[in-house]
């Protein structure tokens, strides 16, 4: 059996989907460790988390670097001090300039609260509301050059229910999260996730609805 695959976890605020990337590691034969977890904002509830699970934290500011691209190097750097072969976007609320992904080619994966390509950006579920939408959901994608762009790995839809509010439906959105993210890096990680072109496959087995989804 391979060695785990060492990842960087980043995130922006309470980290419950690094919790949830925490405790699927606990669970069994973990096919990655969580070497670092790299947070743009101090005193954030998810740096405690990684703490308490004996986990590296590290805090690269926003505001301490003159421009996203500095931001990025800062990130990259960070991350390859811990020797990382991957990095995973965990509620990462920064856009990374292409410097990442030269740096990690298919090898950043982000999970995003919708069904890409629709409501992209910052705000997709009150985006969702406010288009009256009876399904979104979650994508978890590889990152490229472009905001909430890069190939589809897997996707699973939530239905919109009659008086959703925001908090409602996005807590449905992260019961789906919590359990797809992890499958996704698990999957990756055991080396079963090809990438050709926009297409993804991942083999031998499933993650969520599908076990294949070309964007």
């Amino acid at each position: 059996m391979p060695d785990p695959l060492p990842i960087a976890v980043l995130i922006s605020g309470s980290g419950s989907n690094l919790q949830a990337l925490i405790d699927a590691q606990a669970r069994g034969a973990p096919s990655c460790t969580i070497e670092v977890v790299i947070s743009d904002r101090p005193g954030v509830k998810g740096l405690e988390r990684a703490e308490a699970a004996g986990i590296e934290t590290r805090v690269v500011g926003w505001a301490d670097h003159a421009d996203r691209g500095s931001f990025t190097e800062a990130v990259c750097d960070t991350a390859d001090e811990f020797g990382v072969e991957a990095l995973v976007l965990a509620g990462f609320m920064r856009i990374l300039s292409p410097a990442a992904v030269r740096r990690y080619p298919n090898a950043i994966i982000n999970v995003h609260p919708a069904l890409l390509p629709s409501f992209p950006g910052a705000r997709p579920v009150p985006d969702a509301l406010s288009h009256g939408v009876v399904l979104t959901g979650v994508t978890v994608h590889f990152v490229d050059e472009q905001m909430d762009h890069g190939p589809i790995i897997a996707q699973e839809a939530v239905p919109v229910l009659a008086g959703d509010d925001e908090a409602s439906l996005h807590a449905r959105i992260q019961a789906i999260e919590h359990r797809l993210l992890p499958e996704v890096v698990d999957a990756f990680c055991s080396g079963r996730v090809r990438v050709e072109g926009r297409h993804v496959t991942v083999a031998s087995g499933t993650i969520g609805e599908d076990n294949e989804v070309g964007a």
